[in-house]
């Protein structure tokens, strides 16, 4: 009888002592691991160098990608016979919140001709008249429900510029969203030739 308490002291003993020599003050050390190489691998951060790089050239992380397989959509567009006539639509860093500097600064580039104005007309079909209406007064199916669509004839937006109609159309005001992700910049000039005909009342 006393031996089997003995050994159930023992028992409990051993795994009392156990438990606490497994159980250690450093809370980030998980302690015996199977393959311990699959859960503590060593990371390098893409946008961070705090230790060279074996593996690439010069101990870098972040390598250039090889020439070429990154595209980036021409812009470069020639209006007119002169080079000084190129202008590459793809600039246009003005912050979104900066929309006083554009007012004072942007230009449209696309010459006004009856090409531009007819492709400006069909672009804003595409992309504005269902909010904007078929003449911009604000009557578009959507402005029914999504209140708040200007009249572009009216005494308030009749007056706004080239630069600020740009603007618009690429970063959204008020309840209009940005554009800019869909329409390019030398469409969304064409489309402010097109509001700009609209502001007229033609």
């Amino acid at each position: 009888m006393k031996l089997k308490s003995l050994y159930k002291y023992s028992i409990a003993f051993a795994i009392i002592l156990i438990a606490a020599v497994s159980c250690k003050r450093d809370p980030s050390n998980p302690g015996k691991e199977y393959a311990p190489n699959m859960y503590l691998p060593v990371g390098y951060e893409p946008y961070r160098q705090e230790k060279a790089n074996p593996i690439n050239p010069m101990g870098l992380t972040m390598r250039l990608p090889v020439e070429g397989t990154v595209a980036r959509r021409n812009y470069k567009t020639s209006f007119g016979d002169s080079d000084s006539a190129q202008v590459d639509l793809m600039v246009y860093n003005i912050p979104a919140d900066s929309i006083s500097i554009s007012e004072r600064v942007l230009k449209n580039p696309v010459p006004l001709n009856e090409k531009t104005m007819a492709e400006g007309k069909v672009l804003f079909e595409r992309y504005c008249q269902h909010c904007h209406g078929a003449t911009g007064a604000g009557d578009g199916k959507v402005a029914a429900i999504y209140k708040g669509v200007p009249n572009y004839a009216s005494d308030a937006y009749k007056n706004l510029n080239e630069g600020h109609i740009f603007h618009v159309i690429t970063y959204g005001k008020a309840r209009m969203w940005p554009h800019g992700s869909q329409i390019n910049p030398e469409e969304r000039w064409k489309i402010v030739h097109y509001v700009q005909k609209l502001q007229k009342g033609a």
